[in-house]
């Protein structure tokens, strides 16, 4: 299932790695890109719950907006 992220508090490209690193580390998530603002993945939903995406970015200090 493709999703696509709204977040906040991106500013620069060291932004961009640490939301696609924390992704990526989720089981279930395959990252289709990550933009200042933006992430797109497709996911698992049988292996991974979307509320994980919004902890896993939020946890990197940013914050999901939808």
């Amino acid at each position: 299932m493709n999703k696509v992220i709204r977040i906040e508090g991106m500013s620069c490209g060291h932004c961009v790695r640490a939301v696609e690193e924390a992704l990526k580390g989720i089981e279930g998530v395959e990252v289709k890109r990550v933009t200042i603002g933006e992430a797109e993945v497709d996911i698992d939903p049988e292996r991974v719950d979307e509320r994980r995406l919004a902890e896993a970015i939020e946890e990197e200090g940013y914050r999901v907006v939808s």
